[in-house]
């Protein structure tokens, strides 16, 4: 069993902190940048701007983990050898069967995201869309996007929250049409990426920052919030709002869920999604398979 020194968990923290508000301030932008016209989005009658709902993507919005799909659609392009894509699919695997595994995950950090080193934004965020109506598109699970949806037509704003990277989840976000997206941010110049992330992987603790952080530019009442997960690993996020929902839960977060009394819904069998209210309280990926994607194509660049 390790034991974490004191200095570390320290260090860890202000990581995940840095990481959280990265994405948060990420996704403010996003949501608050004038369009094509000029226009910045207004405030729509009706809309309810306490509330707001956050869902992981990874088996929880999507079928599998996002930046495998974007793995395959990058192989297709040659960006990396059909081997490579193998090894990476080996860990999608065990990703599906078995969960995330964070254990490693601290010593990965600034591997996950080396496969955008030295290319633009500009060309993932093309080649982003290309693969999502290619390889994504379809993956979505409809359950669990009629719950998001039920959150918006309340009047709520409903942002994913994942460890893929920021400008994949916010096409994700912005096709499925919710208000936004948060997730891990690489350090970029002049348009380039570095190859370096801002912070570290948004995960576990770093979601629950970036929650917050949004939470408290948006003038949000976390106690009035919906959070969403399949992951023992998000008990951070779950934990910071007023309402938790196990979605395609694993085996340890189902077993919490129900110690809990919260909301459980499976879509994974195919069975007909259960139809329910928004749930509100008016007082409370595929590490891996980002690191074996990182490797693959960090060895082809050089």
């Amino acid at each position: 069993m390790r034991i974490a020194r004191p200095g570390r968990s320290r260090e860890a923290a202000a990581r995940a902190q840095l990481a959280g508000e990265a994405s948060a301030e990420a996704a403010y932008q996003a949501e608050h940048a004038p369009d094509e016209t000029g226009t910045t989005p207004k405030i729509l009658p009706g809309a309810d701007l306490t509330a707001a709902a956050f869902f992981d993507c990874d088996n929880t919005m999507m079928q599998g983990a996002s930046v495998f799909h974007f793995a395959r659609g990058l192989a297709a392009r040659k960006f990396f050898t059909t081997g490579d894509l193998m090894r990476f699919a080996v860990r999608q695997v065990k990703f599906r069967i078995g969960g995330e595994d964070m254990n490693d995950a601290s010593d990965a950090r600034e591997e996950a995201l080396s496969f955008v080193a030295g290319r633009s934004v500009a060309q993932i965020v093309s080649l982003g869309e290309e693969i999502y109506d290619e390889l994504m598109a379809d993956k979505i699970y409809p359950g669990t996007l009629e719950l998001a949806r039920r959150h918006l037509e309340a009047g709520q704003r409903v942002w994913l929250v994942t460890a893929t990277p920021v400008e994949l989840a916010q096409i994700i976000g912005r096709r499925l049409g919710l208000t936004g997206a948060m997730g891990t941010v690489a350090a970029t110049e002049d348009g380039v990426y570095t190859g370096r992330l801002v912070g570290e992987l948004l995960h576990g603790k770093a979601k629950a920052a970036a929650v917050r952080a949004l939470a408290a530019r948006e003038g949000l009442d976390l106690r009035r919030c919906t959070a969403y997960s399949d992951s023992v690993n998000d008990m951070p996020m779950l934990s910071v709002v007023g309402t938790a929902v196990a979605v395609n839960p694993d085996g340890q977060l189902r077993d919490i869920a129900r110690r809990r009394h919260w909301q459980i819904h499976d879509y994974r069998s195919g069975r007909k999604a259960a139809r329910i209210g928004v749930p509100s309280v008016l007082g409370a990926g595929a590490i891996g398979g980002m690191v074996a994607a990182g490797f693959a194509v960090r060895r082809k660049m050089r």
